[in-house]
Order: structure tokens, then sequence, then C-alpha cells
């Protein structure tokens, strides 16, 4: 028995490490996607779309070893839960990964067009989204439900940033049709952000799932709890 619980326990290890090397991955991208987006760098684009293999490898991999375990191992409880996590938090890592190639492709376009300026709207955008998901992982790193929450909140922000950019959009439209098609480009690379803000989230959601097995998805009131009671959950987990 102490044998199989060590092959277990060696399993879980290398889920974990696996999970967090295809965060790291993505969240290069992402960032790297808005620099290319924001520099008009068409090689940068060009990289990150050529490196999507990497990460599509890495996410049916993870998948395998995840199903692999709960074959051999048929956990329950705690350890159950986390393979359920897991599972679901690796297809929305591959998710953002496909929507960093998807604004690539919007900076590798964007690379030759001039005169159309990037709204202020965006790059302050891109970096609460980019935070949202840095926290995302960390708090899947640390076991954190209080920074899983804090994302989960950040999210209406960026919202809010997306809808002011349909309104920099018919500013910049009323100069000039011309403006059209790199608008259009510029208003898709900000849907694939706070799209890649919402599965920031859904990891988040699973997080906190994770730790408390408090199923919080689709129930905002769950999710936006005031902070003191957040800090209270985390003080319970660490005694």
């Amino acid at each position: 028995m102490a044998r199989h619980t060590q092959h277990f326990e060696n399993a879980i290890t290398r889920l974990k490490k696996m999970i967090h090397s295809l965060g790291a991955h993505v969240e290069e991208n992402v960032t790297a996607a808005v620099r290319s987006i924001i520099n008009r760098d068409a090689a940068l684009g060009t990289r990150i779309i050529e490196s999507d293999n990497t990460i599509d490898n890495m996410e049916v991999e993870l998948e395998e070893e995840c199903l692999k375990v709960l074959a051999l191992y048929q956990p329950v409880a705690n350890d159950l839960r986390l393979i359920v996590a897991l599972l679901k938090i690796n297809n929305d890592l591959e998710r953002i990964g496909d929507l960093a190639v998807n604004m690539a492709e919007r900076a590798v376009f964007l690379a030759d067009q001039g005169g159309v300026s990037i709204p202020k709207e965006f790059p302050l955008m891109a970096e609460k989204t980019q935070w949202m998901l840095k926290n995302a992982l960390d708090s899947l790193v640390n076991l954190d439900p209080v920074l899983a929450r804090r994302v989960c909140a950040m999210d209406d922000e960026v919202d809010e940033l997306n809808r002011k950019m349909f309104e920099a959009f018919e500013n910049q439209l009323n100069r000039g049709p011309d403006k059209l098609r790199p608008m259009l480009e510029l208003l898709s690379a900000a849907r694939y952000l706070e799209r890649v803000a919402d599965h920031a989230t859904n990891i988040c959601e699973d997080v906190i799932y994770l730790i408390g097995g408090e199923i919080v998805r689709h129930r905002k009131e769950a999710l936006i709890i005031p902070l003191n009671q957040a800090k209270k959950e985390e003080g319970q987990k660490k005694g």
C-alpha cells in the first residue's frame, strides 16, 4: 500500500509540474502577443503563431496523464477534486494559448497599417488582463483563495474597458472610413483579451473548488465576497 501511495504522489507531483509549465508558456505568449500589437511587431507575432503547436502538445500530454492517473489509482475526495480541476484548468490554458495566437495574427496585419492609433484603453485592458492571468496561475500554485477571488473581481473592469474600445472605434471611424479594417482588427484583439480574462476567471473558480469543494460557477455572489471573509477562509486553510 505504501508503494502504491508513493507512486500516486509522484504522479500528482508530475501533473502539478506539467500544469505549471503549461501556464508559464501560455502567460509568456499572451504577454508577447500584446507586445506585438502595441509595437506593431510582425516578426514577434509570427513566432507566437508558430509556437502554438508546443502548447497544444503540452495540453494533450497533460490530459492523457490525468486520465491515466484516474484509471490507475481511482482517486477519491480531495485527490479526485484535484484531477478534475487540473483537467478543466488545462483546457482553459489551451484556449488562452489559442487566443494569444489570434492576437498575434491581428498584430501581423496591423504591422503594415499606418495612421491608426491604438486607443489608450487597449494597453490598460491588456495590463489588467495580464495581471488576472498571472495571479490566477499564482493562486493555483499557492492554493490561495483570497487571490483567486481578487482576480474574479477584476473581470468586470476588463469588460468595461472592452466596451470603451467600441467608443474609441466610433471616434476613429468618424475621421475616415479607411480606418475601418484596422480598427476592426483592434476590436478583435480587445475581444480576445476579454476572453483571456474570462478564462483566467474560470481558472480561479476551479482553484476555489479545488481548495474548498465550492462550485461558484454562475454564482457571482459566491465569488465576490467581502475580503475579510476571504481572509478568514485563508486562515482556516493554513490552520
